[in-house]
C-alpha cells in the first residue's frame, strides 16, 4: 500500500486512479474496484485474527460498555460489513440507478434468513447487537465470503458509469470506514493488536502558500457522500499553516501553562463539553501523565497504547483530542485551526516543501456547509451514514485516515465528526491569524 501524498491537482480534477490506495478510488472502474473490494475484505478478516489473538476466545466477546463508547462486539461489525455490501448490492434490483436509486428498492431475500435482524440497525432491536444468539465467528467469516463473491460477479457486469458503479464504491469505503472502527475499538478496549508507532518525521517550519482559487467538494462525476457533493469554487486569501501536526512538545506546553483550567481559551461549548468528563479532564484522551519532565528533557507523555503505557516521543503528534481541545491549544497559542480548504492546498500543493501526511487523522475547522444543490443520500439513516452530523457545530476530519490500510495509511477515505469525538487517533494543524 501506498502512503503517498495526494497528486498534485486539485479535488475536482479529472483523471482515473491507477492504484487501489489512490485518494481517487471514487472514480475506479470495474477492475481496480474488484481488487480494492478483495483488498478491503482481506483487511477485514486480518483484524478479526487480530482480535481473536488478543481475546484468546473464538467468540470475540468483549464486555458491553456505554454506547458512547463507540464499541460493539467485533463479530458484529463484521457481519455488518458483509450485510451492508448485500444490502446495496446483492438484493437491490435496481443499484443500476446509482444516486438516484429509490429510497426504498425492490430487494431480493438475503443470503441468510436472520440477516436483517442480526446485522441491520434499522430493523434489529436495541442491544441486539450483543445477543448471544448472534452467528459465531466461523459463520460471519463464511457468510463474509459469501457476500464478497455475490458482489464481485455482480460487479464484473455492473455498467462501467458512475451509476452503475456507485454502491459498489459505496460498499468500498463502508468498508474502510470499519475496518478504521475496528483499531479504534481495540484502542478503546486496550486490546494489544501489534500496531507499531509511526516513526518520528523531521520537524519543519510553517509554509506560507499564495493566495489562489480552489474547487472544494467533489463533483458530480465519480462517487461521494452527500457532505463532498456540489464542487464550487472558493478565494483563499495567503495563508501560512503548519508542515506538520501540533506535537506532544507543543501541546505539553499549553499544558503546564494551566490551559485545561482557563475558561477564557475555550470555546463556550467546549468549556461545558470539558465540565462534564468524568474526574475532571487535564489531558488527552488515553493520556495518563502529561507534563514537563524535571530532568530537562523537554516534556514527558505517558499514554495508553493498544493495551500498553508508552511513552510517547516528543515530536510525534498529540493524538485523542477533541476539536474543543484542539481550539483551546490554537486560542492559547495565538493561532487558528486550519480550515479545510486551507489543509487540502497544502496538501496538493506543498509536498515537496515538507508538507506531510501525519499518521493521524486531522481536525480541520467547519467550513463544510451544504451547497446549492445539496441533497441528502435517501438512504443514509438505513446505512447509518447521516450528513446532518456533519454540519452545524460539527467538525470536519482530514488526514491520512489511520489504520484504515494493512500499513495505517490510506488516502482513499476522510471523516466527519462531531467536535468531542476523541477515540480515534485525532490531531490538529493550525494557521497563522
Amino acid at each position: 500500500m501506498s502512503s503517498r501524498l495526494p497528486p498534485s491537482t486539485p479535488s475536482g480534477a479529472t483523471g482515473l486512479p491507477h492504484s487501489i490506495d489512490s485518494p481517487d478510488m471514487s472514480r475506479a472502474g470495474r477492475e481496480l474496484l474488484s481488487l480494492a473490494l478483495i483488498d478491503a475484505r482481506n483487511h477485514t478478516l486480518h483484524l478479526l485474527s487480530l482480535y481473536e489473538q488478543a481475546l484468546g476466545v473464538e467468540a470475540l466477546s468483549v464486555p458491553p460498555v456505554p454506547e458512547e463508547e463507540g464499541v460493539v462486539p467485533p463479530v458484529w461489525l463484521a457481519g455488518h460489513i458483509g450485510w451492508f455490501a448485500e444490502w446495496w448490492i446483492g438484493r437491490n434490483t435496481q443499484r443500476a440507478f446509482g444516486v438516484d436509486c429509490p429510497v426504498r428498492p425492490t430487494r431480493l431475500a438475503a443470503i441468510d434468513p436472520g440477516a436483517d435482524g442480526w446485522w441491520n440497525p434499522a430493523q434489529s432491536a436495541p442491544g441486539q447487537c450483543w445477543s448471544p444468539s448472534l452467528p459465531d465467528l466461523a459463520q460471519t467469516k463464511a457468510y463474509l465470503l459469501e457476500t464478497l463473491e455475490s458482489t464481485l460477479e455482480l460487479l464484473e457486469h455492473a455498467a462501467e458509469t458512475d451509476a452503475g458503479l456507485y454502491f459498489y464504491r459505496l460498499a468500498l469505503f463502508h468498508e474502510d470506514l470499519r475496518g478504521e472502527q475496528f483499531v479504534v475499538m481495540a484502542q478503546t478496549l486496550g486490546l494489544p493488536l501489534g500496531i507499531e508507532q509511526a516513526p518520528v518525521a523531521v520537524t519543519r517550519e510553517p509554509l506560507l502558500l499564495p493566495a489562489t482559487r480552489w474547487e472544494l467538494g467533489l463533483p458530480d462525476s465519480g462517487f461521494a457522500f452527500a457532505q463532498e457533493r456540489a464542487a464550487h469554487r472558493v478565494d483563499v486569501p495567503e495563508f501560512e499553516i503548519d508542515a506538520q501536526p501540533i506535537t506532544w512538545s507543543q501541546f505539553i506546553e499549553f499544558v503546564d501553562d494551566g490551559g485545561y483550567d482557563r475558561e477564557e481559551l475555550w470555546h463556550g461549548q467546549g468549556w461545558r463539553w470539558l465540565a462534564a468528563q468524568v474526574e475532571g479532564r487535564r489531558g488527552p484522551r488515553h493520556v495518563e501523565q502529561i507534563g514537563v519532565a524535571r530532568n530537562g528533557s523537554g516534556g514527558s507523555v505517558l499514554q495508553q497504547r493498544f493495551g500498553a503505557t508508552v511513552r510517547a516521543a516528543g515530536h510525534h503528534s498529540a493524538v485523542h483530542l477533541s476539536w474543543w481541545e484542539a481550539d483551546a491549544w490554537a486560542r492559547w497559542a495565538g493561532r487558528r485551526i486550519a480550515t479545510e480548504v486551507e489543509w487540502e492546498i497544502a496538501a496538493h500543493t506543498a509536498a515537496r516543501r515538507g508538507f506531510r501526511w501525519a499518521d493521524v487523522h486531522e481536525w480541520t475547522a467547519g467550513t463544510l456547509q451544504p451547497w446549492p444543490g445539496y441533497r441528502a443520500d435517501p438512504w443514509s439513516a438505513g446505512s447509518e451514514f447521516d450528513p446532518a452530523a456533519a454540519f452545524g457545530k460539527a467538525r470536519v476530519l482530514r488526514g491520512a485516515s489511520f489504520a484504515t490500510r494493512a500499513r495505517l495509511r490510506s488516502p482513499r477515505r476522510r471523516g466527519f465528526a462531531l467536535p468531542e469525538r476523541d477515540d480515534g487517533f485525532f490531531g490538529f494543524r493550525t494557521c497563522a491569524l
